[in-house]
């Protein structure tokens, strides 16, 4: 039986050794926190999970959540005109639901399901001398922790990483008693709302500890108006701060919001980072050689909903290489396909990501615009945040854009 140690008990790591787990390798996870310290701790995230990365829990029978979770059937798009009112705003359908679960609730429930299989669970915060020690023990080491001392073992890729700073301030508000929504009442979807030059506001149906919630999920230009997060640290304040930019900026979302109230005192969250493709081999000191994983590896702006859609696909891509892999070794040559096999993947959501972080150009904003007029380009576009390889064929190009909105405009 082949031994692998996982380090990081996030969206990739978790499923991937639930994943190793059960194709019978005998998995040793190390996480810094305990089930009931991540459950009982900060939201760590905002998570849409579109059909694509659903199916791969569900396919390892770890979808614990999705009778309970609200089915988030459309996205939508709105943005706002310099008056605040709305200059655009239509909504998407989903070929098929996607989901949001607290990730307070689904890592610490994978952990304890891991334990109960038989999983060996290690509560240490790992350091590089700490996986110099256990790769000589183990056949193959996966780090998935993606902040501090171990992330600076893999070297970023600057082919690939065109912004080296972030390019957004990001805060997060977990809440209770948002209103229905009067434009589309019978579904739930996730709506993204543009303030040009701003910066973007998210809100998505969740579930977490205490139930049905919505997450509002600011996303700032570093030194603009939304970019006032950084020295809050009392969560009442953060909350009252998001709504009142909400009222500035999106009456419409702060006509839903006047009687909300944070799911708990730790359902804020505020940072930045910059985005970040990294080389995927770490060396030790001794010269073992351990795998980055998920956002390890591959760390995108949250402003296209990737982070865990990412994750999951990562951790699955590389099941299929592990199981594929044998009784051969787990050597450098094999660790660098592994990631390349994965990167076929990520390098639509890095290019994608990465163009939604930057001022549209005309082509973009044409296509925005017809989505309203057009069900079939907005239902494209929704869709595109599940398999965000198709925005090759239409998004990036003015040539293809225009294409397709020539043929879409000449069937209807």
């Amino acid at each position: 039986m082949r031994k692998i140690l996982v380090v990081g008990a996030g969206q990739s790591g978790l499923q991937l050794a639930l994943g190793l787990q059960s194709q019978g390798y005998e998995v040793t996870l190390m996480s810094n926190r305990t089930a009931d310290e991540v459950r009982a701790g900060r939201v760590m995230s905002t998570q849409c999970m579109f059909h694509t990365a659903l199916q791969h829990e569900r396919d390892l029978q770890i979808n614990f959540w999705e009778s309970q979770a609200p089915r988030i059937k459309g996205l939508g798009v709105s943005v706002a005109a310099p008056d605040s009112s709305r200059a655009v705003d239509w909504v998407g359908m989903l070929d098929g639901y996607a989901q949001s679960v607290d990730q307070r609730v689904k890592m610490a429930g994978w952990m304890e399901t891991f334990a109960q299989r038989g999983g060996q669970l290690v509560i240490h915060g790992a350091a590089v001398s700490d996986l110099d020690f256990f790769a000589r023990r183990y056949d193959l080491v996966l780090v998935s922790a993606g902040k501090g001392e171990l992330v600076s073992m893999f070297g970023r890729d600057a082919a690939r990483s065109p912004y080296a700073t972030p390019q957004r301030a990001l805060a997060v508000a977990y809440v209770h008693g948002m209103g229905p929504r009067p434009e589309h009442p019978g579904f739930d979807a996730v709506r993204c709302n543009l303030v040009p030059g701003v910066g973007e506001l998210f809100v998505m149906p969740t579930l977490t500890n205490s139930g049905r919630a919505d997450i509002l999920f600011w996303e700032g230009v570093p030194g603009g108006p939304l970019d006032v997060f950084q020295g809050i640290k009392d969560p009442d304040e953060h909350l009252a701060v998001t709504l009142e930019l909400l009222e500035r900026y999106l009456p419409w979302e702060y006509a839903r919001a006047t009687k909300v109230e944070l799911t708990d005192a730790n359902g804020t969250l505020a940072g930045r980072y910059a985005p970040t493709v990294r080389h995927p081999i770490g060396r030790l000191p001794s010269g073992g050689l351990v795998l980055g994983v998920g956002d390890v590896v591959v760390a995108n702006d949250p402003i296209t909903g990737q982070g865990s859609n990412s994750a999951s696909k990562c951790a699955a891509s590389y099941l299929d290489s592990i199981v594929e892999r044998g009784e051969e070794p787990f050597d450098e040559q094999w660790m660098q396909a592994t990631f390349d096999r994965y990167w076929q993947t990520a390098r639509h959501v890095t290019k994608w990501t990465n163009a939604m972080l930057a001022p549209p150009p005309e082509h973009v904003l044409n296509i925005i615009g017809a989505a309203g007029q057009f069900q079939p380009i907005a239902d494209r576009f929704a869709n595109g945040f599940n398999d965000p390889s198709d925005f090759e064929n239409f998004f990036y190009d003015p040539a293809k854009a225009e294409e397709y909105l020539g043929e879409v405009a000449a069937r209807v």
